[in-house]
């Protein structure tokens, strides 16, 4: 019996592996995982090259993990199992108070980079130019962090970025104040399980951005606002912390657009499709929700609203920040042209020669900005 006991730990080690590897040859391989938003590993191609190389084996590792039976049940024990241990931290994600699940402090090695970037773009463009940055959620909701966290540098960063556009006349709508005292009085400013910003943290931004834009920010009860439910974000599923609840998404519709007002052309892969709605609601039937403002990232976007007769035009380049942003500043303008530099690649200062834009708006988060390789596309 003694012996029997002495070699459980050794045969149930051997069983288990057994186990595993019959059941990752027996079950079905799946494309894409639903929790984590993402497609998983296909099965590499194996070459002399690429066996040498090592990237067979890499990938083949990477192929093994992906297709791991009951995946979402290791990835899930892991991240609690840290977390029971006092690792709040699980794939850059902290399991946070509320309820929140947070990015750690954004990477900012081309922070500055990119604003100088930005800042001699616009200032060769000859437009008016604004910057609007979202600052980092753990920094707006820092009380909602456990104890064991890693600074986050807003303040040090936007006063650098705030001085950099003062000293070339850009405008920069700086939005901690507002945004932490939002917070601080119950409003939800930013999801839980996604890293944006919500669309009550879009419409104060609006309402920042209004002032220095010009114009009047409508007031909130000139919205009709749908709320939907099991909205899980990029935070959720980078994270393993399967039992948090899930978020509303909110839609605003504008009470001043009437049907037949909107345009919006959606140029992708060298195909222009046209729809007649800022929010593209069969996107709520997704697994990813957030695509229901303005269907997504797409290269170029143009917004046209026929109700503002002879109104400016304003050209955006952004990251998916501005998706949800966006459609309140619809009211306000004749046309809006979105550009996303991670997928548009022809030239920028070529578009406004041959367009007649009013203004320039820069919108991104600090966190992308930080590690944005893709603004070096503006010329």
């Amino acid at each position: 019996m003694k012996k029997a006991c002495k070699h459980l730990p050794t045969i149930v080690f051997i069983a288990f592996i057994f186990t595993m590897t019959i059941l990752f040859f027996a079950l079905p391989k799946k494309d894409y995982s639903s929790s984590e938003k993402r497609y998983l590993a296909e099965f590499p191609t194996l070459t002399v090259d690429t066996f040498f190389s090592g990237e067979f084996g890499e990938d083949f590792e990477t192929y093994l993990s992906d297709h791991t039976a009951f995946r979402n049940f290791w990835v899930g024990l892991s991240s609690y199992y840290n977390y029971t241990l006092g690792n709040p931290l699980s794939n850059g994600i902290y399991n946070c108070k509320d309820g929140y699940l947070l990015n750690d402090p954004p990477k900012t090695d081309r922070l500055l980079i990119n604003i100088d970037v930005m800042s001699e773009f616009a200032t060769a463009s000859e437009l008016p130019a604004t910057v609007v940055l979202a600052p980092s959620t753990g920094y707006v909701a820092s009380d909602v962090l456990p104890n064991k966290h890693i600074i986050y540098k807003d303040d040090e960063l936007f006063t650098e970025v705030s001085s950099t556009l003062a000293e070339n006349n850009i405008e920069f709508v700086d939005l901690r104040e507002n945004f932490k005292a939002a917070h601080k009085n119950g409003t939800q400013v930013y999801y839980k399980t996604d890293h944006h910003w919500t669309a009550d943290g879009a419409y104060l931004a609006y309402c920042d951005l209004a002032k220095t834009l010009g114009f009047d920010a409508k007031s909130k009860d000139e919205y009709k606002i749908d709320s939907y439910p099991d909205f899980y974000g990029t935070t959720y599923s980078s994270s393993g912390f399967w039992f948090n609840e899930a978020d509303n998404i909110e839609v605003w519709n504008s009470n001043t657009i009437k049907s037949g007002d909107i345009e919006v052309s959606i140029t992708d892969n060298g195909e222009t499709t046209t729809h007649d709605s800022l929010f593209f609601l069969d996107n709520l039937k997704d697994d990813d929700k957030y695509p229901v403002y303005l269907d997504g990232n797409h290269p170029y976007t143009v917004i046209k609203n026929n109700a503002v007769k002879d109104g400016e035009k304003l050209l955006v380049i952004k990251d998916s920040f501005a998706h949800s942003l966006v459609p309140f500043l619809a009211d306000h303008y004749s046309e809006i042209t979105m550009l996303d530099m991670r997928y548009y690649k022809q030239s920028v200062t070529e578009l406004i020669k041959n367009s007649d834009f009013d203004k320039l708006l820069f919108i991104y988060s600090v966190d992308n900005l930080g590690t944005d390789t893709d603004i070096a596309w503006l010329e």
